[in-house]
């Protein structure tokens, strides 16, 4: 008889804890939101605001508004955006995502995800400063959000500076080699500028020096920094790595751009990940959890406001 109560005490232990597992899986995290959107859980009488963060499970619905973005990503790692107002069944989504697993994608996501757990709130990256808006005032030295050094995988970088408290001000950008030739120069009036590694005269150079000055005014500037394009061994290290991920990621959304972003970060190549994250802007600009994962990227890796 004592045999049997222990029996039926652990049978009914065995369910309770099997439950609590089953509770704790998801469908969808919510990786970026935008809009009053709101989410209906299973078995609820109404809906509640829909916040970035947060888990989304079988039965629950999705109702979003006009003007809506919602990035989501799937516990395969599969990613998914909802732009359209209306009520949107979890069931419903993740019919759509293939069975098949993303592994590669998800351990990505899941990096991703880690950050907004380690965050202020639950996902919230917002801080006081905002390094894509930031004005740097009675300073002499442009700060340029960049290492003093750095490796680059990619074809393409977007190198950033926080705007000087002034009027009218065109910077001039200067590119050299290690031979302190001039390779490209231009003028702009905005705060940051694109190198395009495809440009033969920049395509050739294994080593370019980047410095931002104003026009007219040239003791203001910042200091020289260093962008290394990885040799052809070290690219096939990076190629082999990331072979994964482009088979399971469409980059082609901004939610995608982001999940790039977080690859280049864990694997040191922080130019890349930071023009991913500005490409991710550029695509959604109106999208406050972008730049906000960006800021939360700038200020881990030291490129907000650093003097040099």
């Amino acid at each position: 008889m004592k045999m049997r109560t222990i029996l039926l005490t652990f049978l009914v232990l065995l369910t309770f804890l099997s439950s609590s597992v089953l509770a704790q899986g998801y469908e969808f995290r919510v990786l970026a939101n935008k809009g009053e959107n709101q989410v209906k859980k299973a078995g609820a009488s109404q809906a509640e605001t829909l916040k970035t963060g947060a888990t989304l499970a079988k039965g629950d619905q999705i109702i979003a508004a006009s003007g809506a973005y919602i990035g989501l990503v799937h516990s395969s790692g599969k990613t998914t955006e909802i732009r359209t107002p209306g009520t949107v069944k979890i069931d419903d989504l993740s019919a759509k995502i293939a069975a098949t697993s993303s592994t590669t994608a998800s351990r990505y996501t899941n990096y991703i995800a880690a950050k907004m757990n380690e965050s202020d709130g639950g996902g919230n990256y917002r801080s006081n400063m905002k390094a894509t808006g930031a004005v740097e005032r009675g300073l002499s030295a442009i700060k340029v959000m960049l290492p003093n050094s750095v490796d680059f995988y990619g074809d393409n970088a977007i190198v950033r500076w926080a705007p000087l408290d002034m009027e009218d001000v065109t910077y001039i950008v200067t590119i050299k080699n290690i031979f302190d030739e001039e390779v490209a120069k231009t003028e702009t009036d905005q705060t940051a500028y694109e190198l395009d590694f495809t440009n033969p005269k920049l395509g050739q150079e294994r080593l370019v020096i980047l410095n931002v000055k104003v026009k007219g005014d040239e003791d203001v500037k910042s200091s020289d920094f260093g962008i290394k394009r990885l040799s052809n061994t070290e690219s096939a290290k990076v190629n082999e790595n990331i072979k994964g991920l482009k088979s399971e990621v469409n980059e082609e959304t901004p939610l995608n751009k982001i999940i790039y972003a977080s690859f280049f970060e864990e694997n040191n190549l922080v130019l890349d990940a930071l023009t991913k994250y500005e490409e991710a802007i550029e695509m959604s600009p109106e999208v406050q959890d972008f730049q906000d994962m960006y800021q939360s990227f700038l200020v881990k890796n030291g490129l907000v406001a650093t003097a040099n």
